[in-house]
């Protein structure tokens, strides 16, 4: 069993910055990849960025490339998505997901197999 709390959301005005935070507890952290993905009213879930384990590897959605950052820290169980040069686009509820089955980073959302909550990103025009 893997726990994830996702942290770090809220208002923004566009052009501004956010840095999401998300604490894993429950399996070693460092055994296994992480992602981050979205949901917009009325929308699919959609994938934003992913990380390996050691965060040797990383990967992000077109739409985001360039303003979004992962990151991880396995000395403290937590991922992080750094989001700058925020867009009213950009609102949704994002979550965190654990890949326990790889070392490797996945965009495809079904290959993670423990999700977060979310936390609501708002960013206003």
């Amino acid at each position: 069993q893997v726990q994830l709390v996702e942290s770090g959301g809220g208002l923004v005005q566009a052009g501004g910055s956010l840095r999401l935070s998300c604490a894993a507890s429950g399996r070693t952290f460092s055994r296994y990849a992480m992602g981050w993905f979205r949901q917009a009213p009325g929308k699919e879930r959609e994938f934003v960025a992913a990380i390996s384990w050691s965060g040797g590897s990383t990967y992000y959605a077109d739409s985001v490339k360039g303003r979004f950052s992962v990151s991880r820290d396995n000395a403290k169980n937590t991922v992080y998505l750094q989001m700058n040069s925020l867009k009213p686009e950009d609102t949704a509820v994002y979550s965190c997901a654990a890949r326990t089955g790889s070392v490797y980073a996945s965009t495809e959302r079904y290959e993670y197999d423990y999700w977060g909550q979310g936390t609501q990103v708002t960013v206003s025009s």
